[in-house]
């Protein structure tokens, strides 16, 4: 069964909120933001080594990062790095990886993740990846990962489980009811409390030919364009159709274009220590605190009165800082931000701010 499952990484974002350490040239999935010696994006392929050889791992990211994705992961073939030459969601990314892969395997099962989140119990991950590459193999499915919510989170979107449709092979897969995208405080108290809402992890397991059938019932049009190409796939002509195709693909992920109209979806309740790092904040949450609640990155800082911080600055930086409390503090090629904990969500603002007025040198 190995030789079938298939793995996606989707690998093209930018990581805005991550400024300035994230940057367009560099975005956070080639970065080792967690400080293990591993980028994000070589812990993901690590981590999907486990269900299935190299040769079935595809990386999909945009085409200015291919030199980037190459060094990192050196195990891969240059056939299995698909490069977009302009973002369009996550959509039309999986349908052109699905249709590289339909080329070599129709019967391929397929795992696609993100490359950029964080996973702390590997086990319990890959135990629950085995289990829905089981049910999906024997039955007419789509499956999504959900997590367990230990908090009120309006950063993330919900699931609802339709708690009297249990599969009864696994007593945490259920029937989805209803996806939520990002809600409001009020709405995400509400899931938080029912107990029938998990977060959306964006890791999907299905069958290359369950959810072919669903791009041409819920997205055909998009479907129609890579198919096209199902005899130029992996030939000197690949890259001329693909930047034709991606000219006439409509912006559009995946979870509103197929996940959130088909009927046969199920979601893997579970908890393996997930989470999308999408903010300071959640790497905050994730990481190693000093008896000050600091998390601090940097061989020559030093801190007074200063608490529940993350500093994270280049060693040959001396560094000192007095006084803060819940305060961001990252500085990354002579650029500097400083900003409230609380209110990271203006990083993206920033960012626009900042591209707007002093240009894209700095972004």
């Amino acid at each position: 069964m190995k030789k079938n499952i298939f793995s996606i990484i989707m690998a093209g974002g930018i990581g805005s909120r991550f400024w300035p350490l994230s940057r367009t040239e560099k975005p956070k999935q080639f970065l080792d933001i967690l400080g293990v010696g591993k980028t994000l994006l070589q812990q993901t392929y690590d981590r999907m080594l486990k269900i299935c050889p190299s040769k079935n791992i595809y990386i999909v990211t945009n085409s200015d990062y291919y030199d980037l994705v190459a060094t990192q992961l050196p195990d891969i073939d240059t056939d299995q790095i698909l490069l977009e030459p302009t973002r369009r969601n996550t959509a039309p990314c999986i349908a052109y990886a699905n249709y590289k892969i339909m080329k070599k395997n129709p019967d391929a099962l397929i795992v696609t993740a993100p490359s950029d989140h964080l996973i702390l119990k590997e086990n319990e991950f890959i135990a629950e990846l085995k289990k829905g590459l089981e049910f999906v193999g024997k039955n007419d499915a789509l499956v999504t990962l959900g997590i367990k919510p230990h908090r009120i989170e309006t950063g993330y979107g919900y699931i609802q489980i339709d708690s009297e449709e249990s599969v009864e092979i696994y007593d945490n897969l259920f029937k989805v009811k209803t996806f939520t995208e990002k809600p409001n405080y009020e709405l995400a108290k509400v899931f938080f409390e029912s107990g029938e809402f998990y977060w959306n992890s964006g890791i999907f397991i299905w069958t290359l030919k369950d959810i072919t059938n669903a791009f041409e019932e819920f997205l055909p049009e998009i479907d129609a364009l890579f198919k096209d190409g199902i005899n130029i796939y992996s030939t000197p002509l690949e890259k001329e159709f693909i930047s034709r195709v991606y000219s006439d693909c409509k912006n559009i992920s995946i979870d509103y274009g197929i996940m959130e109209k088909a009927e046969n979806v199920f979601v893997l309740c579970s908890d393996f220590g997930w989470s999308d790092l999408g903010t300071w904040g959640s790497l905050y949450e994730n990481l190693k605190k000093d008896d000050y609640m600091n998390i601090i990155k940097g061989k020559n800082v030093l801190t007074y009165d200063t608490r529940g911080c993350i500093i994270n600055v280049p060693d040959d930086k001396l560094v000192t800082i007095q006084g803060l409390e819940d305060y961001i503090v990252v500085e990354s090629d002579n650029m500097l931000l400083i900003c409230k904990k609380r209110d990271e969500q203006k990083i993206r603002q920033i960012v626009n701010d900042v591209r707007l007025e002093k240009g894209e040198k700095f972004i």
